[in-house]
């Protein structure tokens, strides 16, 4: 071997140059199965690595968390309702981790404590209660990566379905690519209920109690290599990273600071909970609980043993000290959620109608009306985003485009969607014409109830769209009440059945008014008789 051989050697150990190659030939043999035909690919040269400043040595960022627990958990309690005991283990559990995290790097602090367990954190309750929705409030109030999965795509290696140390890549993705600020973010696997085991050794149950050994290893510290295996965009990304900087590296996320965070309804297990329970009544002889039929209490008494008895490995149970229980939500709570200002459903909806330029107010009676019926389907929270849906669904095709800039939505909206639709587009229409005409003349137009309906009916009868009816009866009106010097007018039944000697008897009263003005003006004042108006 040469002496620039030799040094080369020295200042490139790993071999760089050969693993560029290997790694050309893998890609040409994988384009050359792929399309039949022999690739060639051009050379690759790897540029000299460039040299270092002393200035520049890499060190982990410093983590500043000063959010105190009371000051997290008035911040979920702005927009969750119903679970008060839940925000506050949540927030006090959750600025528990950050600082000691904080506090550890500040202190430099790398060893860890043999037996400690991280406070990952499992939450319980039914479906539609909330456990989604706080999680991604305290991430977005922390402002740290957050990823959530659905623990149904997973499965062991050898099966079918996911890797679970993709969750720790797509962390590093949402923090852009920052491996520091991903290893102090917060993993979310939602219906993690779904993996428990059943006790037996074959089938499916096998996968999912592997799932859970994996998620294990992650919920630990471990490495987890940022580059999955077999993957070939990731190969790829490797090979043009390595001749771009000249040297191959293998970056690796550590899990040690990441938080955990499951959650799942559980269904059973308070089944599992109550036998527990029965059995230790009987064999100490004390009295019954008075809540033993209380979802929510029998839940609150979930230990360990219930959760091996669901399915779940000891390690993993293990793994998981902080269990949180969520409250089912009754109508009252549902209806709280409704009219709380910062509820995403209903605040959701006035953006959406806003985008039209439409504003959106929706009464009470009718938020009432929306949670009784969504307090039977049983589904919480998502109830109410379904019939909040169908509900406003025809306003929200029909209102765009028809002149309407207000909806306020009433409890007939609710009952009777399609009639309420009806009247909101009557009301548009005449709306329509009473502010064009008033833009025109100055004039302002207004209807009483009989006069809209006999309208309504007409403009039905005649196939007709209620402006273009209203424009068609009361053409003349624009230059007839200028000659009556009318600067409002409130049109009455009579004017609708009778639009043109209606019009007509105005104009011959301002003309006989006019007269007697001028005679009284020759003559001395007098009464004069009075003239009703149609209303």
């Amino acid at each position: 071997m040469s002496q620039e051989e030799s040094q080369k050697k020295e200042k490139d150990p790993e071999g760089i140059d050969g693993i560029m190659e290997k790694l050309q030939q893998k890609l040409q043999g994988l384009l050359g199965d792929q399309y039949g035909v022999k690739v060639m690919m051009p050379a690759m040269q790897t540029p000299p690595p460039k040299a270092k400043k002393e200035t520049e040595e890499e060190s982990p960022p410093e983590i500043e968390f000063e959010l105190l627990p009371s000051q997290l958990e008035a911040y979920l309690e702005d927009y969750v309702v119903g679970q008060p005991e839940a925000t506050l283990a949540l927030a006090t559990k959750v600025c528990t981790h950050f600082h000691r995290v904080a506090w550890e790097m500040r202190h430099e602090i790398v060893d860890h404590l043999v037996g400690e367990v991280k406070a990952n954190m499992l939450i319980i309750g039914p479906t539609g209660v909330g456990k989604t929705y706080v999680v991604r409030l305290i991430a977005e109030k922390l402002g740290v990566p957050f990823v959530k999965g659905d623990a149904t795509k997973f499965s062991e290696t050898g099966y079918v379905g996911g890797d679970v140390e993709q969750l720790v890549r797509d962390l590093v993705r949402q923090a852009d690519g920052s491996v520091e600020l991903a290893e102090n973010g917060i993993i979310y696997l939602d219906e993690i209920d779904k993996i428990a085991g059943g006790g037996v050794t074959h089938g499916p149950d096998v996968s999912r109690t592997g799932v859970q050994r994996n998620l294990l290893k992650l919920m630990e510290e471990s490495e987890v290599d940022l580059r999955a295996p077999f993957d070939l965009a990731s190969q790829m990304e490797a090979m043009i990273e390595a001749q771009r900087t000249g040297k191959v590296q293998r970056k690796k996320v550590n899990t040690r600071n990441i938080l955990f965070m499951m959650s799942g309804a559980f269904v059973g297990l308070d089944d599992i909970i109550k036998r527990r329970l029965r059995k230790k009544l009987i064999g100490f002889e004390a009295e019954p609980e008075t809540d033993q039929e209380d979802p929510f209490w029998l839940l609150s008494q979930v230990r360990s043993e219930d959760l091996l008895a669901y399915g779940f490995e000891p390690e993993f149970v293990g793994r998981l000290p902080i269990v949180i229980v969520f409250r089912p939500l009754d109508e009252e709570k549902l209806f709280e959620i409704l009219k709380n200002p910062m509820s995403p459903l209903t605040q959701g909806k006035v953006r959406d109608f806003a985008s039209y330029g439409i504003e959106l107010e929706i009464e009470e009676e009718a938020l009432e009306e929306i949670a009784h019926r969504a307090s039977t389907e049983g589904t919480g929270a998502r109830g109410l985003k379904s019939i909040l849906e169908q509900c406003l669904l025809p306003l929200e095709h029909s209102l765009p485009g028809s002149g309407i800039n207000k909806v306020v939505v009433t409890i007939n909206a609710v009952k009777e969607p399609q009639v309420f639709l009806a009247q909101i587009l009557v009301e548009g229409a005449l709306v329509s014409f009473v502010t064009e005409f008033r833009e025109r003349t100055g004039i302002r137009l207004s209807f009483t109830p009989q006069s809209r309906h006999w309208i309504v009916e007409q403009a039905i009868q005649q196939k007709m769209e209620v402006k273009r009816y209203c424009e068609q009866q009361f053409a003349g009106y624009e230059y007839g009440l200028k000659l009556a010097e009318k600067k409002s007018l409130r049109i009455g039944l009579n004017a609708c059945k009778n639009p043109r000697s209606f019009l007509d008897s105005l104009i011959k009263k301002a003309y006989a008014s006019k007269g007697e003005t001028l005679r009284d003006e020759r003559e001395g004042p007098a009464i004069s008789p009075d003239h009703k108006e149609d209303s």
